[in-house]
């Protein structure tokens, strides 16, 4: 656990000493078409003794953004490194791949669209030492998030079995998965993957996430692994940054709900029992052509393809035909980004006034963030 010392100096501000040397602390970020928001938590990374001390690194992985001017600046950032992929893989595997760049002794990941306090990096370490230490067998942990007015927001939940996820449907959103963890430092089931800290050697003794997962569950599953392990989950509300883009805060799109569908018969077909995930893949299979249905009266012909292309990924997914369902899922996406790009080419192309005149169709929130957690843990 211990930094690697070679010499030490002082930056131009002289407040933090510089460790010349391994860091401790990797901070995992996967950008999926914002650059400004990445750029803006980098900048508050960058303010914290840890960063400034050589402490604490950032790996950014890129699921295929375009160019942005945010790029080059980045890339002059010390103890920053980016990695750009030419296509969107998903979260899981941007993560997976960000972690073996990774130097540190804790992996920290943390979405895009968060605010940290000048001093949230040293707090994670500070109160990370002190946890694992108390208890050697604690491999991942969780910290308080708050919403953009402060108020508190969930991140712990307990694991989701077929009858409570049927149930769990007649709630509010912002507390179906979740489950308020009580006061203090205590164990858990599991903490989202939109800030959530894993050692080292049990994230290598896991495999990191399972890249089956595009977006959404991976954290789930990767919790649960670790349980199975003999490694445990943890809640430290000592800690708190703010997560501006919660899931439950946004309208969710056609496109959205078939990738949500996808995670949760992956984790179903992963953790529970065969019975249970064949009644899951009939609800999901009802409820998309219901919503086929739907869409057909309003007729609304994007949305009656997507849900038409759920019902078979619900198909594909419950026979077995894992990499045919990944593959439409791959399909969806790809062409949601297509649409997504030609408005932006024509936002760009149509003069100053006649942006403002022109009508345009307006874009789902969740477009520019699929396959990436800024929209949703």
């Amino acid at each position: 656990m211990d930094v690697t010392t070679r010499a030490i100096a002082y930056d131009s501000g002289g407040a933090c000493p510089v460790v010349l040397g391994r860091p401790r602390l990797s901070v995992l970020l996967v950008n999926y078409r914002r650059w400004h928001d990445t750029a803006r938590l980098v900048l508050q990374l960058r303010a914290s003794c840890a960063m400034r001390d050589g402490l604490a690194e950032v790996v950014i992985v890129d699921n295929a953004s375009r160019c942005a001017p945010q790029i080059a600046s980045l890339r002059r950032t010390p103890q920053l490194s980016i990695v750009r992929w030419r296509d969107n893989r998903g979260f899981a595997a941007a993560v997976n791949q960000a972690a073996s760049r990774a130097r540190g002794n804790y992996l920290l990941l943390l979405n895009p669209d968060m605010t940290a306090g000048p001093e949230f990096l040293d707090e994670v370490l500070n109160r990370a030492d002190a946890l694992f230490r108390d208890h050697p067998e604690a491999g991942i942990v969780g910290y308080r998030l708050r919403h953009s007015d402060g108020s508190p927001q969930l991140s712990t939940g307990t694991f989701p079995t077929f009858a409570q996820t049927l149930t769990r449907l007649l709630l509010p959103r912002s507390i179906r998965k979740y489950r308020h963890p009580g006061w203090g430092v205590q164990p858990v089931d599991w903490v989202t993957g939109c800030c959530l800290l894993a050692r080292r050697d049990c994230w290598d003794d896991l495999g990191g996430f399972d890249p089956a997962f595009f977006l959404y569950y991976e954290d789930v599953d990767l919790c649960r692994r670790a349980r199975l392990r003999g490694w445990s989950v943890w809640h430290d509300p000592r800690v708190a940054i703010v997560h501006h883009l919660p899931f439950h805060r946004r309208e969710v799109p056609p496109h959205l709900r078939l990738v949500t569908r996808h995670a949760l018969l992956t984790y179903a077909t992963k953790h529970w029992s065969p019975v249970e995930k064949m009644l899951l893949a009939q609800v999901i299979r009802s409820e998309a052509v219901l919503r086929r249905s739907a869409a057909w009266l309003r007729g609304d012909q994007e949305a009656i393809h997507i849900f038409q292309q759920l019902v078979q990924l619900t198909h594909e997914h419950a026979s077995g035909c894992f990499a045919q369902a990944r593959a439409r899922l791959l399909a969806v996406i790809r062409e949601q980004e297509r649409r997504h790009d030609l408005l932006a080419d024509h936002r760009r192309s149509q003069p100053q006034s006649a942006r403002s005149l022109a009508y345009l169709p307006k874009q789902p929130p969740a477009v520019q963030s699929v396959g990436h957690p800024v929209v949703g843990r």
